[in-house]
């Protein structure tokens, strides 16, 4: 197999992977991206993106909510 291929095939497992992780931690809280997806290969870098699409306002706000209440735990953790 050819070596970009190799690393191509693992950019986009870890993309596929991310976009898992985040749809099942939202999931915890109700919270939904319907249009999370993994996107293509970029045609010159091969650099594979987890597409957060678009959302609701409310879900917009709800997700705001938990990454806010996430970083304020973490710094409780911290100090």
């Amino acid at each position: 197999m050819h070596p970009l291929k190799t690393l191509i095939e693992e950019a986009i497992r870890r993309a596929t992977e991310a976009a898992t992780e985040l749809r099942e931690a939202l999931a915890l809280d109700s919270a939904v991206l319907p249009s999370l997806a993994v996107d293509s290969p970029g045609e010159v870098t091969g650099i594979v993106l987890v597409d957060l699409g678009r959302a609701r306002p409310d879900v917009a706000l709800q997700l705001a909510g938990l990454v806010r209440d996430g970083v304020k735990y973490r710094a409780q953790q911290i100090s």
